[in-house]
């Protein structure tokens, strides 16, 4: 009885699929069967966001059919549209993933906007019931804007590992090996401060281009590294804003928490850990055959979470870390599991902890032993 009525829910939805891009966006209408009853490209404006609705409102009316629409992109390019449909329309988010194996059914497989669209909808009428919403909340919000500080810092970050190996090579050029022995760190604030008004030993110093090339990367340097504090003050001013305790738990600073809650959202969109496990990519996959019962580690899922979090287990497991952490992880190690299985299961149970931190918004608890 409860497959009957899934399947008449089925057939009573109008399946609009979205392929978002920056300038111009392609919609395709198709009833449950996948077949297509309109497409259209408008541009990314409000005034053509209108005629959308209104052509696909015409349609459902003369089908009697209920719309629901599905976008590949709800975050950066197709945010304006998912938003603009949240306030009439049901809006699913539906992953690349799950595209490209539509079109990958195809017996002639073709790339175009149109094609991606249809694509964007029968993922929608195959996966309809297990699509995250897209939703519009204080904590979603705050959480772009996490986001966007997040690959901001990362970038910043990159780019000074990169002036760092040059200046490595302009001091080594310029003061030989002996540059090491001047500072411990030789990028820090006192050595910088030092490389701008020495940049070359005196029986160099006719050397105007290595003056010049070291005087630069030694400003850059300064300023990016003024550039990621003010990011994370900005940081944290969100942070509070959510009013959530993760920075509490062992190995998650204020960067990793930005990190791990720019990824996540809104808790409220994962019912249990276990969907947020399956949303990060933390379950194994099964690849058992006959008596054969094997599980490996998947690379599906949020990898930028997975990353977050596997970068906090480093945290714990490190000398000032974690006790509970170590002594699980050993514990695994003895059960026969080698380090990169260990770890693993860390990741979950580390995981399990920060749905549960978020979920009634507690800081960690000690005595709960990780």
């Amino acid at each position: 009885m409860e497959t009957k009525t899934k399947e008449i829910d089925l057939i009573n939805f109008l399946y609009v699929g979205v392929d978002v891009h920056k300038d111009q966006h392609t919609a395709v209408a198709t009833n449950c069967f996948g077949q297509s009853l309109l497409e259209k490209e408008i541009n990314n404006s409000e005034e053509e966001f209108a005629g959308l609705v209104g052509e696909i409102k015409v349609l459902a009316e003369a089908r009697k059919l209920k719309p629901v629409f599905g976008l590949e992109d709800t975050s950066a390019y197709g945010q304006r549209l998912a938003t603009y449909l949240y306030r009439n329309f049901p809006v699913k988010v539906v992953s690349p993933v799950l595209v490209v194996r539509e079109r990958k059914k195809l017996t002639h497989p073709e790339k175009s906007d149109a094609q991606d669209a249809l694509g964007v909808a029968k993922a929608l009428i195959s996966e309809i019931g297990t699509l995250p919403n897209f939703s519009i909340s204080k904590t979603s919000e705050i959480a772009k804007g996490l986001k966007d500080l997040v690959v901001d810092r990362e970038f910043l970050v990159k780019e000074q590992t990169r002036i760092k190996n040059q200046l490595h090579r302009l001091l080594h050029a310029s003061y030989n090996s002996a540059y090491r022995e001047k500072f411990k760190n030789p990028f820090a604030v006192r050595a910088l401060e030092y490389w701008s008004k020495h940049p070359v030993p005196t029986d160099l110093s006719n050397s105007i281009l290595l003056k010049s090339q070291i005087k630069r990367k030694v400003r850059r340097l300064k300023n990016i590294k003024k550039e990621v504090i003010e990011i994370e003050e900005e940081m944290k001013i969100l942070l509070d804003q959510m009013n959530q305790k993760l920075e509490t738990l062992n190995g998650c600073g204020t960067v990793s928490a930005c990190a791990v809650l720019a990824e996540i959202k809104d808790i409220d969109r994962f019912d249990s850990p276990n969907a947020l496990a399956q949303y990060g990519g933390f379950c194994p996959r099964n690849k058992s055959s006959g008596k054969r019962i094997r599980h490996i580690k998947t690379k599906s899922g949020n990898r930028k979470l997975n990353m977050a979090v596997h970068r906090i287990v480093l945290s714990q497991l490190g000398i000032h870390g974690n006790k509970y952490s170590k002594e699980y992880f050993q514990k695994k190690i003895t059960e026969g599991k080698n380090k990169s299985q260990a770890i693993c299961c860390l990741k979950r149970k580390i995981l399990n902890i920060i749905f549960m931190m978020l979920k009634h918004k507690t800081a960690y608890d000690y005595a709960a032993k990780c």
